[in-house]
């Protein structure tokens, strides 16, 4: 089941399109990674979704509705942290909770205890927002978001701005919210986070989608490697296997093997080769860290 769909979703600011023809679907259960620069349209993306603004053209299907009324009321649905909540400075975190409770016409009178407990702020007693550390404040702005049993939560850049710890703490609350069933919507300009937690993305650049893909296709497109051009395929592959015991490895043209076994030793590989009368022509290292695979997917675009 889809949760969000759109479709040729656009906006622009004056001549400057901050959103340019984006599809994406998120699936129920996803941990959905959108990743971008700063500027690249992200936070734009998650404000039409969430209709903090409005789109110029293009559709959005949340939870199968896609008129005005029913998407309204699909909007209900969602958790969001797009922009810094109103809470007050001057409040605790149990009081800021209760505040919402009461607005939202929440009856469960047990909920702020609840959600303090998801995000760990249980033990900060009489201490006040103000005075609170960033990751502290991002959570409790989280808390905000999943007080009214949200099934789709859209979080802006969590991890921005957050020390190392605060990072893990983040990334382990995403987790336990997917385990709970929440179906996940997250953005970040740092691929390599993202990858800890999402099991989808989209690589977003300039307003445009350049890039869509599964956890384990990105796994698949970052795959270190051994490419080596030999002058007999099928001899260089006994021997991969016999003498180097190496089986994971693939063919991929008529004098090229991808060896995915042994990597760090290209120097053995190629001795054993000879050894064996195979001629190896060339051995190269190849496949791309998680941020050299995303700087090469927006580095042929326009600024």
């Amino acid at each position: 089941m889809s949760i969000l769909k759109t479709q040729n979703l656009c906006k622009r600011y004056g001549r400057r399109p901050a959103v340019d023809n984006v599809s994406i679907t998120v699936e129920k259960g996803d941990i959905f990674g959108l990743i971008g620069q700063n500027g690249a349209g992200k936070t734009t993306f998650m404000r039409l979704v969430t209709s903090l603004t409005r789109a110029d053209s293009g559709e959005i299907s949340l939870f199968g509705e896609t008129t005005p009324a029913r998407l309204t009321a699909a909007r209900a649905r969602i958790g969001s942290v797009i922009e810094a909540p109103a809470l007050y400075g001057s409040l605790t975190a149990f009081q800021n909770l209760e505040y919402y409770r009461i607005q939202r016409g929440i009856a469960d009178k047990n909920r702020v205890q609840q959600v303090l407990e998801t995000v760990s702020l249980t033990d900060t007693g009489k201490k006040k927002f103000k005075n609170f550390s960033l990751g502290m404040k991002q959570r409790l702005g989280l808390a905000v978001a999943i007080l009214s049993h949200p099934d789709f939560l859209i979080m802006d850049e969590p991890t921005n701005g957050l020390d190392p710890i605060g990072i893990i703490e983040m990334r382990d609350l995403i987790k336990r919210l997917s385990l709970e069933g929440i179906t996940l919507l997250v953005s970040s300009h740092i691929l390599s986070e993202l990858a800890q937690v999402a099991n989808k993305y989209a690589i977003i650049h300039n307003g445009r989608l350049l890039k869509s893909l599964t956890h384990d296709e990105l796994q698949e497109e970052c795959k270190q490697a051994l490419a080596i051009t030999v002058d007999d395929v099928a001899k260089a592959s006994v021997v991969l296997e016999t003498a180097l015991g190496a089986s994971n490895y693939k063919q991929v043209s008529a004098n090229e093997l991808r060896v995915y076994d042994r990597v760090e030793d290209p120097a053995e590989i190629t001795f054993r080769l000879s050894q064996e009368g195979v001629r190896v022509s060339g051995i190269t290292a190849v496949g791309d860290s998680l941020e050299d695979y995303y700087t090469k997917i927006i580095g042929g675009e326009p600024k």
